[in-house]
């Protein structure tokens, strides 16, 4: 199956495409991929054979010159995550009418020209609820004006993929045939259950993420730490814990440690000796020692494994920049739930 990574970030889709041929036998072929993020791309190159493959860049750009578009061959599969800032609820929920969100209408001539099979498209929950629900449907049409008879989304959480950490994302699926497809998460979690022999990295829960050792630079200042674990300030109150079993969700600003009831942060006590602090007076917290995640364990719960990091650090990319791409990535583990799903359970290529 050739199919194409538009908005690829660091490959979260490739990855899970790339062990879902190597577990299942099924021929999952990249031809071509898009993305800006000069930081992602050195990630993304250390990572994957992009021998022979089309790089598009800003897809905005490719798909506006008809000259570019002949240059792409037929493919079967649109794969990506196309940018979420626009329905995000850290964002200003400009929708469709900022011109981020048009980023989306972009693949236009994209789908007209080359009228792909399958469309797999992820983004943030959030945008199910935008403009009261009109942003979906504008989104559902588009597919369905470009020929889709299936066009359907399903919510999709990391922590029931073998990833402990709470990372719920939409995922549209098109097909241009009709499909007779139960896509839930329920389904989609028991076919991944069943599946005996993969590649993926599974964790129970955050304790089987965390190293035992870090360097020092991951620790709190005494000074910072007042700051990071107080339950907010006079105009925003949250409550504010550490040692979470299943983590909260990876944030592409993560690096600059907000509050604790924001980002993650472990007390050696629950690294060492699974003692949690989850509970324990604040006053007794700034004297216990307390680290952020480092990048490393940031990806682990995205689903990369090792080799994914140490070939990123090799090519000069910094701890800065994985801190957000990390947060910005596609969960490994999902993505294979669900192309598993579709491509090895349901067998909707063969339909």
């Amino acid at each position: 199956m050739r199919y194409v990574e538009l908005f690829s970030g660091i490959g979260g889709f490739r990855r899970a495409a790339d062990l879902l041929e190597r577990d299942t036998g099924i021929d999952m072929n990249c031809i071509a991929f898009s993305e800006i993020d000069s930081h992602a791309l050195k990630t993304y190159e250390s990572n994957y054979d992009l021998n022979g493959e089309l790089r598009m860049n800003n897809v905005m750009d490719f798909t506006s010159s008809e000259e570019n578009l002949q240059t792409l061959p037929e493919f079967d599969l649109l794969l990506g995550g196309f940018p979420c800032q626009s329905f995000s609820l850290l964002g200003k929920q400009l929708g469709l009418e900022d011109e981020r969100g048009k980023i989306l209408f972009s693949v236009h001539e994209l789908l007209a020209k080359k009228s792909p099979e399958f469309i797999v498209l992820e983004n943030v929950r959030n945008i199910l609820q935008h403009d009261k629900g009109a942003t979906l449907e504008k989104i559902l049409d588009f597919f369905r004006e470009h020929g889709y008879r299936y066009v359907n989304y399903v919510l999709l959480d990391s922590q029931n993929f073998g990833l402990p950490q709470r990372r719920a994302r939409v995922f549209f699926v098109c097909s241009k045939r009709a499909l007779d497809l139960e896509l839930t998460e329920g389904a989609i979690a028991e076919n991944f259950r069943s599946i005996q022999d993969h590649s993926l990295h599974i964790f129970n829960d955050v304790l089987e993420v965390l190293d035992k050792k870090v360097d020092s630079k991951y620790y709190l200042s005494e000074k910072i730490k007042h700051t990071i674990l107080a339950d907010g300030s006079k105009n925003f109150r949250s409550k504010s814990q550490i040692d979470l079993n299943i983590a909260r969700t990876l944030t592409a600003t993560m690096v600059k440690m907000h509050r604790a009831c924001q980002d993650n942060y472990y007390s050696d006590d629950f690294i060492q000796h699974n003692h949690s602090h989850k509970e324990t007076d604040k006053e007794v917290l700034y004297t216990t020692p307390v680290r952020k995640l480092t990048p490393w364990e940031a990806l682990k719960l995205q689903g990369f494994g090792k080799d994914f990091y140490q070939n990123a650090i090799a090519s000069g990319v910094s701890e800065h920049q994985l801190y957000k791409q990390a947060g910005n990535a596609l969960s490994v583990n999902t993505g294979y739930a669900l192309l598993h799903y579709l491509f090895v359970n349901q067998q909707i290529q063969n339909q």
